[in-house]
């Protein structure tokens, strides 16, 4: 019998959600995450990076499933399709 290793799995601690529609005028948005708490909402990447490093997080690798998930498209997605 082999023995397998167990899949690594990561819990970052910046999670950012699928997309939202936002109010009739506004921009489409994704909540953010850290800690598991919601944050509040995110509307680019910038945003992400900013609320990040307000928590004390830096983000040096968007990429990264170890510093940040994204869940419902990545890092370029911000549009309902």
């Amino acid at each position: 019998m082999t023995e397998q290793a167990a899949p690594h799995i990561s819990h970052p601690r910046v999670l950012v959600l699928g997309v939202c529609p936002g109010k009739p005028g506004e921009p489409p948005f994704r909540i953010m995450e850290i800690d598991g708490q919601v944050i509040g909402a995110a509307r680019n990447v910038t945003d992400v990076l900013e609320t990040a490093a307000s928590y004390g997080i830096t983000i040096h690798d968007m990429d990264d499933p170890d510093v940040v998930r994204w869940v419902g498209g990545g890092k370029y997605t911000w549009t309902l399709h």
